[in-house]
């Protein structure tokens, strides 16, 4: 993967500031539309307890569904656009992302289990995602770490996400249709679970995790360089590939069990904003937070108001956004 030349400090300073503006917005939008809209004229009232049972009702609303929404969106899009930058850092590509060293595909076929073998609620389904993310990802990294460099930690990678699928589709078709249903819209994504119990659990976990990943750019510059290059900077391979191999699992995995799959937001962001930031990921890697937080609050506005009073799975958003914007970058690139 090149490195591009670095933008100014100015240039940087700039991109970020206006990033962080309009993921505000962003996130006041998501906060007071949707199929119930929350007037600017109520908007005081509501933040400050407000007399009224109208005013009470919007304060229920705002309190208890879309701020929790908006937040967990914030939470989950960010640490879905940091691992993808550390993934595509590690692998010298632009193209890599979590589900790349079976993630994503562990966690689904910990869902399916649950849902299809035992008469499961949402936190046990939730478990059993993470645990499935867990275990193929220390599977990719036990038959990776016998090949040199990242070669066989892919090609694990891709027989764990083969493996899966056939074991998803094997569940898939034992399942009821009650199951089936319940596979559908899990493996569609969504943020509607989001509460602020979930955030209480997750949200430091992530907000950790996130932070120690973040003081590896040190390290993820010298990976562009090359593997050789980051043993001669005095980073020891072995152990940088495991810590931020470990650290993706662990951000993505607890994420991925309560929202389902989520596309895309790893994979275009991080590309996105490494064209407008550069490739030094002391700045890209809190950029990529912030993009990935006002992506994953704008596809679940989308998501909330395209088929009012029904709502889209919000994967599917992302992935109908996400997947042509993708390949018309890649289009634009070869055409240079």
């Amino acid at each position: 993967m090149p490195i591009n030349a670095a933008p100014g400090q100015g240039r940087v300073r700039k991109s970020f500031t206006i990033l962080l503006l309009i993921l505000l917005g962003a996130i006041i939008l998501g906060s007071v539309s949707g199929a119930v809209v929350i007037p600017v004229q109520q908007w005081w009232p509501v933040l400050t307890g407000g007399q009224g049972d109208e005013t009470q009702l919007l304060r229920q609303i705002f309190l208890d569904i879309r701020l929790p929404r908006v937040v967990f969106g914030v939470v989950t899009g960010a640490a879905l656009a940091l691992s993808g930058v550390v993934m595509q850092a590690l692998f010298r590509n632009p193209l890599a992302e979590p589900g790349l060293i079976g993630v994503s595909a562990g966690a689904a076929l910990g869902a399916v289990a649950a849902i299809v073998l035992t008469a499961a609620g949402f936190w046990v389904i939730s478990f059993a995602a993470f645990a499935g993310s867990l275990l193929s990802t220390w599977l990719a990294y036990l038959v990776g770490r016998r090949y040199a460099g990242v070669a066989g930690l892919l090609l694990a990678g891709i027989a764990i996400n083969a493996i899966s699928g056939s074991l998803i589709g094997l569940l898939t078709y034992i399942a009821t249709d009650t199951q089936l249903r319940d596979l559908t819209f899990w493996g569609m994504g969504s943020l509607a679970s989001a509460n602020w119990r979930t955030i209480g659990l997750l949200g430091p976990w992530t907000l950790l995790i996130c932070l120690l990943l973040c003081r590896e750019w040190r390290a993820l510059n010298a990976l562009l360089l090359g593997e050789r290059e980051v043993t001669h900077l005095g980073f020891s391979m072995k152990h940088l590939r495991r810590r931020l191999i470990v650290g993706i699992a662990l951000l993505v995995g607890p994420l991925v069990a309560v929202t389902g799959s989520i596309g895309f937001v790893g994979l275009v962001v991080p590309h996105c904003l490494r064209m407008i930031m550069g490739a030094n990921h002391r700045h890209l890697l809190p950029a990529s937070m912030a993009g990935g937080a006002l992506a994953l609050v704008m596809a679940d506005w989308l998501a909330r108001i395209v088929v009012i009073p029904a709502e889209l799975p919000i994967g599917l958003v992302t992935s109908l956004i996400g997947g042509p914007f993708f390949l018309w970058l890649l289009v634009k690139r070869n055409m240079r």
